[in-house]
């Protein structure tokens, strides 16, 4: 018998007094039956189900069987309810079996792995039914985002009291270790310290493609070590430490140890004398001696003892773990890819499938049978009870999604009489909400290195830079650069897969601490595209933030090519869950950013990017366009996505339409005076929301398809485009971005934009060599009225 952690508590944490014994032998039975579970769905999902496309459906029994005992350790001896885990992508099936025999899964989801409306191939926070803490499936991401909800949940103690103790534990395989973002998320200083994170790392030394040649541990250890990580290595189970204890063990574990990785897994696949013949080769005498006394039958469960699998080892690594509590810690388990089934250790066993008969061959083996091999135990069986009690002790309240709070319509009641960039504006807005004491306590900004230089200054001066404890500032005449635990700003390293991978976990803090917060984050526009899978896994996760990609476009134009953005836009315009917006006005700015931070509050869905920039333009074309329109109507039309900021309908001639976005519009405006003097009635259409825009049209198309309906124009493309008439349509970004308006608008559609890589130059120069300026937007114009 071994004592777990019971529902009083973590046994290291304070006020912890209870634990409950289990026996190990219930364990070992509860493991044996995820193992099969696990397998059985895969099989399940690839034998049993015609897709009728021919198209393998997958499942990775191999992969997911190497971490049965780690996940079987954790779930069922380990964790508590405040408690998040991210599972390993290929241990999917593993973590529903589990969650089937805690009643969390109805059992009709066990047949339906990879299916529509199933179980999905990798643990998605969104899709899946059996309440999934972290989305994991792009490698690398799932293992740093507990790390970064540690983060989250030591800033939210900090300003809001502390929560019930919660473990932020990751799942990882060995691989993952390969990925860049790992070690770029371990090397920020924001990282460290936090006790509270684990790592389980799934040593099983095989890649997709091979066995790894040579084993890493040694750098591993040093580097997590070096980054202030506790290391833990559970390398070998108890039937091979207590052989180690025997005469002749020293020898032993020198022969294993100084084995090559692929000797020792090319080991797996044999038995009895054969195996010993061959594990004893060209072996020192004393190694044969340490075995002479173990039966043929012993022998390769003794070898193949491996700590990764044996239930106790994980069990007191995990707690040694729980007593460190001024760092992370790191535990390398050793596995066996494919442990418990005929294909362990093959090295090409990565998407192998068990045959029919080797399922019937473990069914046999684990006492099942056709009618009984989908059952959860018996409630009066000792399993039985120790799952329900399990499932008592990680029972979780319901999360609330959201803030009781109301946000402002819109921060300043005028426009600035000067020229005034979107990003200097930004800044501004942003100072603004700091100064509204129902709003200013939520928000918390982050960026990569460049706080300043995307006008965040202002906000750090009224609300400090966040550091767990005080520490000493830098003077500084401008900016008040003071750490420590008030601070509503958290500055990272230059590391923008770090600034989206922060802003996810920021935006899950209503589940995954029990507080709504308003993050907002900012970052070179041009390096949206380097934290890009980030963004897209935060995206995924249903996060919900503010991101402002600033300065953007060739319109930053000294900079040159390497700091000019082109496909951001489009990057905004697909991305689900994110809603793109691009203003040029500094009220339109306003409104929108709060309009974003009340869907944020509210608990809607989602996340929003602004896209701004440096160029300052002057605000009277808007105060026109606000005086013809009155308010509250340009207002709506502005967060709908677009408004005619020049109505051309005095002008008695031809139509045309000039659609842009963001800094060109001065240009756009000049044009159509141009236009109009030639008698050309050119409207221009700011189109503040092109995402906003392409989804209404999308949405009501879609509609009309599947009713077998004429597709109609839905009311804001109608309202800003009334006319039938050509449209030309003008970027700081790749002209496709915007090219969809002709097709929704069935005209004529000549796109300008930015379709190479920029240089160095004024403002005027790049656009005159990217087709942006007055003269080239005439002539769009009237070759589009010429098609």
């Amino acid at each position: 018998m071994i004592s777990v952690p019971g529902s009083s508590g973590h046994p290291h944490a304070p006020g912890a007094s209870e634990r409950l014994p289990v026996d190990l032998r219930v364990l070992e039975e509860i493991q044996r039956r995820v193992l099969w579970l696990a397998v059985r769905m895969v099989d399940a999902a690839n034998h049993e189900r015609d897709t009728g496309d021919g198209v393998k459906v997958g499942g990775h029994q191999a992969s997911s069987t190497s971490l049965v005992t780690a996940m079987t350790a954790l779930y069922f001896a380990h964790l508590d309810a405040g408690d998040r885990v991210s599972v390993k992508p290929h241990a999917s099936p593993v973590f529903h079996a589990i969650q089937y025999l805690l009643g969390n899964l109805d059992r009709a989801y066990l047949t339906r792995l990879r299916a529509r409306g199933g179980l999905q191939s990798y643990p998605s926070r969104t899709k899946d039914p059996d309440g999934v803490d972290f989305s994991t499936g792009s490698v690398g991401l799932g293992a740093t985002a507990p790390l970064f909800a540690a983060v989250t949940r030591r800033y939210v103690d900090a300003h809001f009291g502390p929560r019930p103790r919660s473990r932020f534990v990751a799942l990882i395989g060995d691989a993952e270790l390969d990925e860049g973002n790992v070690w770029e998320a371990i090397a920020d200083p924001v990282c460290a310290g936090l006790g509270t994170v684990l790592w389980v790392v799934d040593f099983n030394r095989q890649s997709l493609d091979r066995v790894v040649p040579g084993i890493r541990i040694t750098q591993l250890r040093r580097q997590f070590e070096a980054a202030g990580w506790h290391v833990v290595e559970v390398k070998y189970g108890r039937r091979l430490r207590a052989k180690f204890a025997e005469p002749y063990g020293d020898a032993l574990r020198r022969w294993i140890d100084d084995m090559p990785n692929e000797r020792y897994q090319s080991l797996f696949g044999y038995q009895g004398p054969e195996l010993r013949n061959r594990f004893l080769e060209e072996a020192p005498r004393e190694v044969a001696k340490a075995l002479e006394n173990v039966r043929a039958s012993d022998l390769a469960p003794l070898i193949q003892d491996l700590g990764g699998h044996d239930l106790a080892s994980m069990i007191e690594a995990y707690r040694e773990c729980d007593a460190v509590t001024d760092r992370p810690s790191v535990v390398f388990a050793y596995t066996i890819k494919g442990w418990g089934l005929p294909i362990a250790g093959n090295p090409r066993n990565h998407a192998a499938l068990l045959t029919p008969e080797q399922i019937a061959e473990l069914r046999s083996a684990l006492g099942l049978t056709p009618e009984t091999e989908w059952d959860a135990f018996p409630a009066e069986s000792a399993a039985g009870r120790w799952c329900a009690e399990r499932a008592r002790v990680l029972r979780r309240p319901d999360p609330v999604p959201r803030l009781d709070i109301t946000v402002p319509v819109q921060v300043e009641r005028s426009s600035p009489k000067r020229p005034v960039s979107t990003q200097e504006a930004f800044g501004r807005l942003l100072s603004g909400l700091a100064r509204d004491p129902g709003v200013a306590p939520y928000l918390v900004t982050t960026s990569p290195d460049v706080a300043t230089s995307t006008n965040l200054a202002g906000f750090i001066n009224k609300t400090g830079v966040f550091a767990p404890v005080e520490l000493p500032g830098c003077p500084d005449s401008l900016l008040k650069w003071e750490p420590g635990p008030r601070g509503q700003h958290i500055e990272l390293g230059i590391s923008e897969m770090n600034l989206f991978s922060l802003l996810g976990q920021l935006g899950l803090a209503w589940d995954l601490s029990g507080q709504p917060l308003l993050p907002i984050g900012t970052v070179y526009d041009p390096f949206v595209c380097r934290g890009l899978d980030a963004f897209i896994y935060a995206a995924y996760s249903g996060a919900r933030f503010v991101v402002a990609g600033t300065p953007s476009g060739v319109t930053l134009a000294p900079e040159g090519g390497a700091h000019q953005s082109t496909i951001t836009a489009s990057i905004g315009l697909e991305l689900p869950g994110v809603t793109f917006v691009e203003p040029a006005y500094v009220r339109a700015l306003d409104w929108l950013f709060c309009d974003a931070l009340r869907g944020i509050a509210a608990g809607e869905a989602g996340a929003y990017y602004l896209r701004l920039t440096t160029r300052p333009i002057d605000q009277a074309p808007f105060e026109a366009a606000l005086a013809r329109l009155g308010e509250d109507e340009l207002r709506r039309q502005v967060l709908a996505g677009g408004y005619r900021l020049v109505d051309a309908s005095a002008v008695d001639g031809p139509e045309v339409y000039l659609a842009a976005s963001g800094a060109v519009l001065p240009e756009v405006l000049a044009a159509a005076a141009e236009l109009a003097e030639e008698g050309i009635a050119a409207h221009v259409v700011d189109v503040t929301s092109l995402d906003r825009l392409y989804a209404t049209w999308r949405r009501g198309l879609r509609d009309d398809l599947r009713a077998a309906r004429r597709p109609r124009r839905p009311g804001i493309l109608d309202e800003l485009f009334g006319a039938r008439a050509p449209v030309v349509t003008v970027h700081d970004a790749a002209s496709h971005a915007m090219a969809w308006l002709g097709s929704a608008l069935g005209v004529p559609c000549v796109p300008l934009g930015v379709d190479e890589f920029g240089q160095s130059g004024s403002v005027h120069e790049l656009y005159e060599l990217h087709d942006l300026l007055p003269g080239h937007i005439v002539n769009a114009a009237l070759a589009a009225l010429a098609l």
